[in-house]
């Protein structure tokens, strides 16, 4: 007999306290050993429509709800007595009669919120006093057939209800669909395309359909029982929609690239297809990396929740940072660990290298640019190519004469800095790529890259060279208006050319419709890479409705710590949990004056304030985006620092997309606050 368990059972477990839960625990340990149930008191919920549920008596009031079949024992849920019964008396779970998959669907009738309307049978009429906006407010869904709807997965007894909801109703009738029913009526609403998924053939049995796949989980074996019980279900499952399956089981004939806006899953796809990679083939080797080492350490925790090591796995993915991948492989080429040069160290070098050449005409912050930016970010060696290099991202143009003046400079400084011992991550991305080029044989087999938007030139030939040239070798996963850390650049220029292997994925599933419709607006609608890749910002969906985010200009320090606590307070009693929360600012500095606003509370220490640098990968509840101030928001320091006017326009690029990853952290509820005068941004969350 299949043993099985559905999200509403994980999310409904999660409810409960930790004395209820490790009797639950108890009690599904003995459904799997006995899928009979004989050693529970199993008795058949009577005033349910669907003749296949039972309850299974936990302790004295608790209660599990089980789906039994023939074939199948299914834990749907569990919960006090009558909240139980409740449950189970409103569903019924059945395989959809066109998709095929099955569904944990609602009785129509059995909804209690719904009063049977007069005329039409719409789940949520309009109050009396908003007759006439309801009125004005049309049916988004009145010319979709029955024929149509089904082909999406919307249940037989939901028909009506969709036809008739209004954009005010629809956000609340999706809380009463499937999955995937929602989401394709959202992308309905959004571009006008109503896309049917593809019939699949129903001969592994319905609870093998990818759309049911997202709510129901096959568990073969104890230790899959005890990861499902571990965590949370949108941990323990990585959620993975069927269109982004797509993409995890495809064969790519080279690089290929995922993107998409914040909270698209980009990188849910990549650690799917590292899992998917290790189990299709025993032998192969598979690097997942990414930007930094948190980052990294996050990755690792979802394979091992995704594929808990029953069959060595997990032993063949190799996770880790960008530079902590290559500073191994040095040891192992030098025996040595590189010592950085610090910008203090460069700007002496340069500063003194500039002085013996007797340079002219050249300020010591553009020197410094142009080597960070162009020289040892392209690993520069010869005067030769120095003059053929795109230097793309810097506005001042540079002549053959400027360039064979600048070059001796340059030189000087790589001479000393290779003298002295010091070397920079470029210059070590830079060797490794080179030995790794001329090596027939790779260290992995499959090379998985996140946040590939923020890949430095050196860091992206390194890449390159370690994947092997195969199919499905190099994968990369990122999104242009996430990238923070670096000028853009042609990939394609360096042999990683994704034209035609680029996919963008456009449902939301992290972030509410509100917080991202607001924060879209501090990015461009098209945003197009340096190969003329273009990213469309136009038609990507939410899965979910929430308030509009906040956005409060306070007078003085004090009166805006005193707004968030407010605001932080108010979240905690509608029962947000306090590591539910995070707190960023624009810099390190700054984090003292977030802390200052929710010193005192009990669990503070358990919310994150970090500057927005380090929030890329998180996800909370509620956020707040605090000392949004002039000066702060773009940061003057940066934009005086800046060496010519295209980096200027690049910094203030940056500046913004520092503000939307933020903000797209952010899953119900985002508050932003500053000082007056505040950041210029904040008006286009406001336009």
């Amino acid at each position: 007999m299949n043993f099985l368990i559905a999200d509403t059972f994980t999310a409904s477990f999660n409810r409960l306290s930790s004395p209820d839960q490790k009797a639950v625990k108890t009690s599904v340990f003995d459904l799997q050993m006995d899928p009979t149930g004989n050693g529970l008191q199993l008795h058949r919920i009577d005033k349910s429509k669907d003749p296949n549920f039972w309850s299974a008596r936990v302790n004295r009031d608790i209660r599990l709800i089980v789906h039994k079949t023939g074939d199948s024992l299914l834990v749907a849920y569990v919960g006090h007595h009558d909240d139980a019964y409740s449950w189970a008396e409103r569903r019924r779970i059945e395989a959809h009669p066109r998709t095929g998959a099955v569904q944990i669907v609602e009785v129509r009738e059995r909804v209690e919120e719904v009063a049977p309307p007069a005329t039409f049978d719409f789940v949520f009429p309009e109050p009396a006093t908003s007759k006439k906006k309801a009125a004005a407010s049309p049916a988004l869904f009145s010319s979709l057939d029955d024929d149509a709807l089904l082909s999406i997965g919307v249940p037989a007894d939901w028909l009506a209800d969709v036809r008739a909801a209004s954009e005010d109703g629809f956000f609340a009738l999706t809380a009463h669909l499937p999955a995937e029913a929602s989401e394709a009526l959202l992308e309905y609403a959004a571009t006008g395309r109503l896309v049917a998924p593809a019939l699949l053939p129903i001969i592994a049995g319905p609870f093998a359909h990818p759309d049911a796949l997202r709510r129901i989980r096959l568990i073969a074996n104890q230790e899959e029982l005890e990861q499902a019980l571990a965590f949370p279900w949108e941990k323990w499952s990585v959620f993975l929609h069927p269109s982004q399956r797509a993409l995890v089981e495809r064969s790519f004939s080279g690089p290929a690239r995922v993107a998409g806006s914040a909270g698209t899953g980009k990188t849910v796809v990549a650690i799917h297809r590292a899992v998917w990679l290790a189990r299709d083939n025993p032998n192969a080797r598979v690097l997942l990396t990414s930007f930094s080492e948190p980052l990294a350490a996050e990755l690792a925790k979802k394979v091992l929740v995704l594929a808990p090591d029953t069959g060595g796995i997990v032993l063949r993915i190799t996770t880790g940072s960008f530079q902590s991948i290559a500073e191994q492989m040095f040891q192992l080429e030098h025996g040595v660990r590189p010592r950085m040069a610090k910008d203090a160290v460069l700007r002496e070098r340069l500063r003194a290298a500039a002085a013996s050449e007797n340079l002219k005409g050249f300020s010591e912050r553009f020197l410094l640019s142009e080597w960070i930016n162009v020289i040892d970010a392209w690993g520069l060696s010869s005067l030769e190519a120095y003059s053929t290099v795109q230097r793309m991202g810097r506005k001042s143009r540079l002549g053959p004469n400027q360039r064979a003046k600048l070059w001796p400079v340059f030189q000087s400084v790589r001479d000393a800095l290779s003298a002295e011992g010091y070397t920079t991550w470029a210059n070590v991305f830079t060797g490794l790529s080179e030995t790794l080029a001329k090596r027939p044989h790779k260290p992995f087999d499959h090379v998985i890259i996140d946040e590939a938007q923020d890949l430095a030139p050196a860091e992206l030939k390194f890449f390159a060279a370690l994947a092997p040239a195969s199919a499905d070798g190099l994968f990369l996963s990122g999104d242009v208006g996430q990238r923070i850390f670096q000028h853009p650049f042609s990939w394609a220029s360096l042999g990683v050319d994704v034209r035609g292997r680029s996919h963008t994925l456009k449902v939301c599933y992290r972030t509410s419709q509100q917080i991202r419709r607001a924060a879209d607006k501090l990015l461009p609608t098209v945003l197009r890479d340096s190969d003329g890749l273009e990213d469309e910002r136009r038609g990507i969906i939410s899965v979910f409705d929430g308030p509009a985010p906040e956005i409060k200009s306070l007078p003085t320090v004090t009166s805006e710590a005193d707004a968030v606590r407010q605001t932080v307070e108010n979240w905690l009693s509608d029962g947000i949990a306090p590591h539910e929360i995070g707190l960023f600012v624009r810099t390190p500095q700054l984090v003292s004056r977030a802390r200052a606003a929710i010193a005192g509370f009990a669990g503070a220490d358990e919310m994150t304030t970090a500057p927005m640098s380090l929030a890329k990968g998180l996800e909370f509840r509620a956020v707040v985006v605090m000392a949004c101030d002039e000066g702060v928001l773009p940061l003057d320091a940066r934009v005086a620092d800046a060496a010519d006017e295209a980096e200027l326009d690049d910094i203030y690029e940056t500046e913004r997309r520092l503000l939307y990853v933020a903000c797209t952290r952010a899953r119900e509820h985002l508050l932003l606050t500053g000082v007056t005068p505040t950041s210029e941004y904040l008006a286009d969350f406001a336009s």
